[in-house]
């Protein structure tokens, strides 16, 4: 059901302005937390209940070590209460970097002109997309700079073909969007095409650094980008990801304003975002930028715990510009989905004859390049279960259904097992013989935590994959 002013009586605050940077600075300078009222805030997100912006500013001024581990042990917990120990994989593909924008921190500005302008033709699509399948992705969001060239009927173009490229056991099953803002009937095409989710960043929410950063292009357009999201559920598309870019302003306001963001589309679609990203800064090419803002890795990894705390069932998306080693301890505060085998430059999963990073083909520099086979080899050492579960979506489980089976914890009776079933479909295709062990072994952990009829129904669908049947799932 969409939202109805008319039913609950309050003003239509659909696809308006919604940030108020007084307001939240406002929580933020005003806002004190002792140990009892951070530890009550905790026990009502464990409640699995999301945390107002007064609740998040109090964890957010929380100070000292101990206030500080007990909101990532707090987070842990609900991690592993809401999620268990599964983490999403996928792997980013770009398609072209074509753009009319001047955002100072990004190396596809318009202005930058050592950047290598490229649009992968269809044969590079496809080729790019085999490659990524013969490593065992499932999933992918593709990214587009904001370009003409780069039109909704051109996305939903390059979404039916990369669906429609299949290699081996290989297939793409989830298709995600991250691309310029659109206007509804725009969205409604781009929807079309069956993606999962569309992805947009505000990048900064305060307004005045806003408008410091984006020098020129559509995307200076501060309320257009803010309201974006809202355009996309008005077109149907109820599967969206939010995100800012840390290091452009303070990471608490950003952090507030991300929590805000949440409200309002839970407010007015009665369904919260499905993703939350919170990239920092990393290097471009003539990347010219103060370090006024620079979030270092211990506050980075306290806001990671208190996003999970304040958004108990948004799934946190924590990509490649991470080190291994930051990644690593971050996953166990409430990072959810994390891309594996990333590679940047356009063209670059095909081909095997250039590993280096080549900034001038890149958006920016990732700091983890490892393989997909390494990220996940060490996924199971450290008893995660890896996932390339598409189920939700194909199952018309997103939006408020997906909120109708998440909220109340049916999530890990239809989660877990998908897991299951795409990690043994990975061993069976992918995997090496050391891995493989490996797999096998956490795949029995995770069978041996079901419910025994949920448990053996799953163990005769993974009987079917080892005997050559594929995309099986609840």
């Amino acid at each position: 059901m969409k939202f109805s002013p008319e039913k609950l009586s309050i003003p239509d605050r659909r696809m308006q302005p919604f940030i108020d940077p007084g307001e939240i600075w406002s929580f933020i300078n005003k806002t004190k937390a002792d140990k009892v009222r951070v530890r009550e805030i905790i026990s009502k997100s464990l409640a699995k209940q999301r945390l107002t912006l007064e609740e998040t500013a109090a964890l957010v001024n929380a100070a000292g070590a101990g206030l500080t581990e007990e909101i990532k042990e707090g987070a842990r917990e609900l991690k592993q209460r809401v999620y268990g120990n599964r983490i999403v994989l996928f792997a980013p593909l770009y398609v072209g970097n074509k753009c009319t924008n001047n955002c100072r921190y990004c190396g596809f500005r318009a202005s930058n002109a050592e950047a290598i302008r490229k649009t992968l033709d269809d044969g590079e699509i496809v080729k790019e997309v085999e490659a990524l399948e013969d490593n065992g992705q499932k999933r992918l969001i593709l990214v587009y700079g904001e370009h003409p060239s780069y039109s909704p009927q051109y996305i939903a173009h390059t979404v039916k073909l990369v669906y429609g490229v299949k290699k081996g056991n290989g297939e793409i099953r989830r298709v995600n969007i991250n691309a310029a803002p659109l206007d509804i009937e725009g969205f409604r095409t781009v929807g079309a095409s069956g993606i999962g989710t569309y992805q947009i960043f505000q990048e900064t929410y305060h307004p005045d650094a806003y408008r410091q950063y984006h020098l020129g292009g559509k995307k200076r357009d501060y309320d257009w980008r803010l309201t974006a999201l809202d355009r996309a559920q008005e077109a149907g598309i109820d599967d969206v990801g939010i995100g800012a870019l840390f290091g452009l302003y303070d990471w608490r306001f950003e952090a507030l304003a991300l929590v805000r963001h949440t409200n309002h589309l839970e407010a007015c679609y009665n369904v919260g975002p499905h993703t939350i990203s919170f990239p920092r800064i990393k290097d471009s090419t003539s990347l010219q930028l103060d370090k006024q803002h620079e979030l270092n890795d211990e506050d980075f990894k306290k806001m990671i715990a208190i996003l999970r705390l304040a958004v108990p069932y948004t799934g946190l998306i924590l990509t490649a510009r991470e080190a291994p080693g930051v990644r690593k301890e971050a996953l166990q505060f409430g990072v959810s989905q994390i891309d594996g085998g990333t590679k940047l430059e356009l063209g670059s999963y095909s081909d095997t004859q250039n590993e280096a990073q080549d900034l001038n083909r890149e958006q920016f520099k990732i700091a983890d390049s490892r393989s997909l086979a390494d990220v996940i080899d060490e996924l199971l050492d450290s008893g995660y279960l890896p996932s390339f579960c598409t189920s939700c979506y194909r199952m018309g489980r997103t939006g408020e259904h997906f909120m109708e089976f998440s909220v109340p914890g049916f999530i890990k009776r239809f989660c877990t097992p998908n897991a299951i079933l795409t990690l043994a479909e990975y061993i069976c295709d992918y995997a090496t013989g050391e891995t493989a062990v490996k797999g096998w072994k956490v795949i029995e952990q995770n069978l041996d935590k079901l419910d025994p009829d949920v448990a053996g129904d799953t163990r005769i669908k993974i009987d079917k994959i080892k005997a050559g049947a594929r995309d099986l799932y609840y």
